[in-house]
């Protein structure tokens, strides 16, 4: 079995204790300008890469260690990545641990369950539970990342049937600051598996989750396009049609200024479009009759609405898969009227100086419950998420972030706080993210964060400071 990296010395050679590290890990380790760094930093948000000082490719839970153990001796900060949908602050000058290496997926059908490795994505899940008639709770992307997204919340395609996907972890592994493992269970440190569930990494570094599983094979499903020039009218309908959906209903609707690409289908290229996408649970027939409203509104674009196995769910929102630069930022908010649909289009819509991705997600049903364990989520009164995106370059980030911010600011009176998976890059302020949480929760978490990383080594992702009052352990 390797060896421990040797605790540091006072004039320490950092390549030579990186090399110890490298014999002590399974996977490989790459430092700054290696052959195979700046693959293994790649991302799938490419704006503002990471440049840590090392990277690990873990392989397994002890390569996380390792590597925590290694930044903790040296008080470097400590960040992970699976795929990089959602990242805040680049993982600058510490130890970045990699997990895409870590890909296994057990699924128990008998429990309805599944576990699976830090690096796992949607779609393998989604595959492995499907011959047992199954789903998971997951997202709009089957690229995404199941652990980041779980954690942070997780607004899913069946969310207002089932709620978040952090309500439904059953077990978490992971490494602490102290480089202990751990499995955490709501009767085995309930703290931590109390602020994990929607605190992310902020706590440790997690290594596997077991999740449910619900008993879904097909839904009634698709989306529908727009022009963009009836985008005022198909919004206000649209926000009427959510007041009349039941909960096996979950839907949103996104304004998108689409490029002339090949790859689009040519009724949709270059244009602006307003784009609603439906996930019904229940008889195709009255899918049909939920959705009649909608396709009233008007001649479609394109309309891929039907019945389709879960396996097909990803064509529902059809998120684009190629890496991208961008930046974005989102608003919970208590109820959307005419008023703020008009301030919308006017700041971000197409006439407006930035005209940006808008997307409008409903939320209620069983997001609004409290889960059967409790969690850290917070904001579940708010009725919808509208969340902002742009792609961008280093000369235009900084407009496109302050057009974002003109528009959060006009939709505050409806505000209650943020989603912490929708806060990207330098919108991901300890600011921001104390606005993803009820008061008292957050400064729960800042205590526990105090007992679990007094040091705050896990600082570079949506952080939460830890209290210096001693919190529970």
């Amino acid at each position: 079995m390797p060896a421990r990296p040797e605790p540091p010395t006072a004039r320490e050679d950092l390549s030579a204790a990186a090399g110890q590290l490298a014999e002590s890990v399974s996977g490989p380790l790459f430092a700054a300008g290696q052959d195979g760094y700046d693959e293994e930093r790649a991302r799938y948000q490419t704006h503002r890469p990471h440049r840590p000082a090392f990277v690990v490719g873990a392989v397994e839970p002890k390569d996380v260690q390792r590597a925590v153990e290694f930044a903790a001796a040296r008080d470097l900060p400590v960040g992970v990545q699976a795929t990089g949908h959602s990242p805040a602050l680049p993982a600058d000058t510490g130890v970045l641990v990699s997990t895409r290496r870590m890909t296994e997926v057990r699924v128990d059908p008998a429990r309805r369950t599944a576990f699976v490795g830090a690096g796992v994505r949607w779609k393998q899940v989604i595959e492995a539970a499907a011959p047992h008639g199954l789903a998971p709770l997951s997202g709009s992307a089957p690229d995404v990342g199941v652990v980041g997204y779980t954690l942070g919340g997780g607004i899913g395609l069946l969310a207002r049937k089932f709620g978040y996907a952090a309500d439904h972890v059953r077990r978490i592994e992971c490494v602490t600051a102290d480089g202990r493992p751990r499995e955490v269970t709501a009767d085995g440190e309930p703290d931590l598996f109390w602020a994990l569930r929607g605190g992310r990494d902020n706590f440790g570094l997690v290594t596997g989750l077991e999740v449910d599983l619900v008993p879904v094979t097909r839904l009634y499903g698709g989306g529908m396009y727009f022009d963009g020039a009836s985008a005022e009218r198909v919004l206000d309908a649209y926000l009427r049609w959510t007041q009349t959906v039941p909960e096996e209903t979950t839907s949103s609707l996104a304004l998108v200024p689409l490029p002339d690409a090949p790859t689009l289908p040519p009724p949709l290229r270059g244009r602006y479009v307003v784009h609603v996408r439906v996930a019904h649970l229940g008889d195709p027939a009255a899918g049909e009759r939920l959705v009649a409203p909608l396709r009233a509104l008007g001649p479609r674009l394109a309309d891929s609405v039907r019945e389709l196995p879960y396996t097909d769910s990803g064509s529902i929102h059809n998120d684009p898969v190629p890496p991208a630069a961008y930046v974005g930022t989102n608003a919970m908010l208590s109820g959307l009227d005419a008023s703020a649909v008009r301030t919308v289009l006017d700041l971000a819509g197409p006439d407006a100086p930035v005209t940006s991705i808008v997307e409008v997600r409903h939320l209620g049903g069983a997001l609004a419950r409290p889960p059967r364990v409790p969690n850290s989520v917070g904001n579940r009164s708010a009725r919808y998420l509208l969340a902002v995106l742009d792609r961008v370059t280093d000369e235009t980030a900084d407009t496109v972030r302050a057009a974002h911010t003109r528009l959060t600011d006009a939709l505050a009176p409806l505000t209650t706080g943020r989603n912490l998976n929708f806060l990207y890059g330098a919108n991901a302020t300890q600011d921001q993210v104390r606005l993803a949480y009820d008061p008292d929760d957050y400064a729960r978490l800042r205590r526990i964060k105090a007992a679990y990383d007094p040091g705050n080594l896990f600082r570079l992702n949506h952080n939460i400071p830890p209290n210096p009052s001693p919190g529970p352990r």
